[in-house]
């Protein structure tokens, strides 16, 4: 037992696990630390889609697994204030989560993130942009970008692992965790798929919204205290750059918040992506969800901006599992597209008719995902998420003309699977002593700048009890 004995057991090595890590490390270098994740080391994560076209199944799939989470392969974009990303505000105070994205962020700067921030010297601008916002019923959320690129976050993760490494931290890769052990109301031990188990007192599920499912089936098993999360779901558009133009130049990426007239529902915007391309993400058992990224280099620009909208829905008493309404949407589109992502023309999407081959050609707009099919996402989505979509697009469209084309394009779906909200404390223990739950597969978090300030401050809570 002596050798499976941790100081801190991490499951999962997205950037909340990584950060928690790196500050543990940091403050004791004496500490004994594992690493264990579902996935492969940064260096062996490739997709052979890039090359070959086809997704091939990988198994588990490296553009949502593996160091890094699925923010290495991500369009790289740290929100540095703490009204976008996440829920730290509320557990934390806002002034202690803004302390933390600074020092997160300085992390990132150290090992070579892009020192140019968007949205911080355009006043004018962004006061036309707000006002137009404001004529239309939509809540501009301004917030400061830092933009890494697909292609440099690589990189920059790529750093990190080799600094843990060298500083000591043991990374078990391509392992799940299959239970975790728990006595007397306080954690004691893992157990891996590959029949080992390793013992630690202080224990982090740092998963992700890959893990957020298997954490929810946890959670479950041992009577850990959960509440039902909210559904993200909803479409990734795609536009022409000169679209975006005005919006892309001046905030990079546009934090548009809308609760639309007919229900009422709040519909935002998400992970603008300024000459980029959409991109499928798989998750556990083959399941096709799309995204977007967005590279430095212009070796790998395109002529499209994509975003997404995300319907955000709370569910009340008796439905208690968010993460399958969300699944069981996305897998109708993949049924209905044999496991590919669907495209839809917004003119069409309007008129309720399938888009075809055909009509798609006529397009000045070409599809940046080459292999989606065209199809109906009236099939696919319930009468209330359309709407909801639809009216979001007409409003958007009055502050930046254009998006309400006949020709813009509509990608589904797009489901965030973070939620699983397990119920934390400041220390984000929760009902289970000693097992922490941090980052975007806890529901605590939305994005990278939040994930990684979350693992930090779960770090010192931790360094003050060991």
């Amino acid at each position: 037992m002596e050798n499976n004995k941790y100081d801190v057991i991490i499951i999962g090595a997205g950037p909340s696990g990584i950060f928690c890590a790196y500050e543990l490390k940091e403050q004791r270098p004496d500490l004994k630390i594992l690493m264990i994740e579902k996935g492969r080391a940064i260096e062996n994560r490739q997709c052979p889609k890039r090359k070959t076209k086809k997704c091939v199944g990988c198994q588990p799939c490296s553009i949502t697994t593996g160091f890094a989470g699925a923010g290495a392969f991500s369009d790289g974009k740290l929100s540095l204030s703490p009204d976008v990303g996440g829920n730290l505000p509320e557990i934390l105070g806002y002034d202690k989560a803004q302390e933390l994205i600074r020092e997160s962020d300085s992390i990132y700067l150290k090992f070579g993130a892009d020192t140019n921030v968007y949205g911080v010297d355009k006043e004018k601008e962004i006061r036309e942009i707000r006002r137009k916002a404001i004529s239309a019923n939509l809540k501009l959320i301004e917030c400061p970008i830092r933009h890494l690129g697909t292609e440099e976050g690589y990189k920059i993760y790529h750093r990190l692992q080799d600094h843990l490494v060298e500083v000591g931290v043991e990374m078990q890769f391509m392992t799940m965790v299959s239970d975790i052990g728990i006595e007397g109301g306080r954690v004691r031990s893992v157990t891996t798929d590959k029949g080992e188990t390793y013992y630690a007192d202080e224990m982090v599920a740092a998963v992700g919204r890959e893990g957020a499912d298997w954490f929810s089936h946890i959670c479950q098993n041992h009577g850990i205290e959960t509440e039902v999360g909210t559904v993200d779901i909803g479409v990734r558009v795609e536009v022409r750059d000169e679209i975006m133009d005005f919006l892309n130049k001046n905030l990079y990426e546009a934090k548009l918040v809308y609760h639309t007239p007919t229900f009422d529902d709040k519909v935002r915007t998400f992970c603008t992506n300024p000459s980029g391309e959409v991109a499928t993400e798989y998750y556990e058992n083959g399941l096709a969800v799309v995204n977007g990224h967005a590279y430095k280099s212009q070796e790998y620009k395109t002529n499209n901006t994509n975003f997404a909208l995300l319907v955000s829905k709370n569910f009340t008493k008796p439905f208690k599992t968010p993460i399958e309404y969300g699944k069981q949407i996305a897998q109708l589109s993949n049924m209905l597209c044999d496991g590919k992502i669907l495209v839809q023309t917004f003119g069409d999407y309007k008129r309720g008719r399938r888009t075809t081959e055909e009509r798609l050609c006529r397009n000045n707009l070409i599809p940046t995902l080459k292999d989606a099919v065209p199809g109906d996402l009236s099939l696919v989505f319930p009468h209330r998420i359309m709407v909801d979509i639809e009216e979001m697009i007409m409003a958007l469209d009055k502050v930046t003309p254009g998006i309400a084309s006949d020709e813009t394009l509509l990608y589904g779906v797009e489901v965030k699977f973070y939620s699983n909200k397990v119920v934390v404390d400041k220390n984000f223990e929760t009902s289970v002593h000693g097992l922490h739950a941090v980052g975007d597969g806890a529901s605590v978090t939305r994005g990278l700048q939040q994930a990684s300030a979350n693992g930090i401050s779960v770090a010192r809570s931790i360094l003050e009890r060991i």
